[in-house]
């Protein structure tokens, strides 16, 4: 009995010996696989554990957010107009997008809410869009200055951008004296730098009255024409009287509706000072001015 359990008990031995080389001959293979033991990891504040088999990726980053910036950093816009400040933020987040006045640094926007009770500042993002637009309706020149549109970022990023505005304005091309020959055309063309809502009308004068493009004598003589342009950059309009006489002289003024006037003085001649109609009238006022200096010298001289 006694030599039995000797045996029983060199054999377990035996077994348990080999158990356990076994093993460690299943870990070297397994390590020299390349195979890493099963491990736990806790994701840090969701108090949740996940078993990670293998070798696992770094977490991912946040991309950083930046200003796509594609817009001109320099707006004009025509006072009673709409301006639009454009500010696009690539990868924004969670952050959060304002508009703020530089001048007195007041919070106009933040994301799509407005912070200012002057009504005509909105902010324009459409959904699932990169774009937060500064709308500003009705311009006025107090408007003019600096605006920034900025991001929450540690630190706080920033895209400044300046807005000018001009008062509606006509303007007459050429020199403010037009010098023409009697019996040729005179050509007068207006421009108008109003171009998101053009003038419902453009009005010429001629000194106090309005231009007849009706009148009996105009269509005898071969009549006075109005062509009006409205394109994207603004509005043309372009005066011609045909066959000139020297009572078309005098003060012509393209009046807009919604803009400023413009005048141009008118000369016709009769056939005199040709070196005026080529020049603008410099050099028909200029002989005229230093004629009147000398004869006034020669006077206090005799005096």
């Amino acid at each position: 009995m006694a030599g039995m359990s000797l045996l029983n008990i060199a054999l377990a031995v035996l077994g348990v010996t080999h158990l356990l080389r076994a093993e460690s001959a299943l870990t070297s293979s397994s390590s020299a696989a390349g195979l890493a033991s099963p491990t736990v990891k806790s994701t840090a504040g969701s108090g949740l554990a996940s078993v990670v088999a293998g070798s696992s990726k770094p977490t991912r980053i946040s991309d950083k957010a930046y200003f796509d910036d594609i817009s001109p950093r320099n707006v004009t816009a025509i006072v009673g107009q709409t301006a639009i400040l454009r500010c696009r933020v690539k990868h924004p987040g969670a952050r959060t997008i304002s508009w703020i006045r530089k001048r007195d640094l007041h919070i106009l926007t933040s994301a799509i809410f407005t912070y200012t009770g002057d009504a005509r500042f909105t902010v324009s993002h459409p959904e699932s869009s990169d774009d937060w637009d500064l709308k500003i309706e009705y311009v006025q020149p107090r408007d003019a200055g600096i605006y920034e549109c900025q991001v929450n970022t540690d630190p706080k990023i920033n895209l400044a951008i300046l807005l000018n505005v001009e008062a509606a304005q006509a303007k007459i091309t050429g020199p403010e004296d037009v010098y023409v020959k009697k019996g040729s055309t005179i050509s007068l063309t207006c421009t108008i730098n109003v171009h998101s809502t053009p003038p419902s009308s453009v009005s010429w004068h001629h000194g106090v009255a309005v231009v007849d493009f009706d009148s009996p004598s105009v269509h005898h003589r071969g009549g006075v024409s109005l062509e009006t342009e409205k394109t994207e950059t603004g509005t043309t309009s372009k005066l011609l009287v045909t066959q000139a006489r020297l009572s078309d002289s005098g003060n012509y003024t393209c009046i807009p509706s919604n803009a400023n006037p413009a005048s141009v003085m008118v000369h016709v001649l009769n056939g005199e000072h040709p070196a005026a109609m080529q020049h603008g009238g410099s050099c028909g006022v200029t002989p005229t001015l230093l004629l009147a200096t000398m004869t006034l010298l020669v006077a206090n001289l005799l005096r």
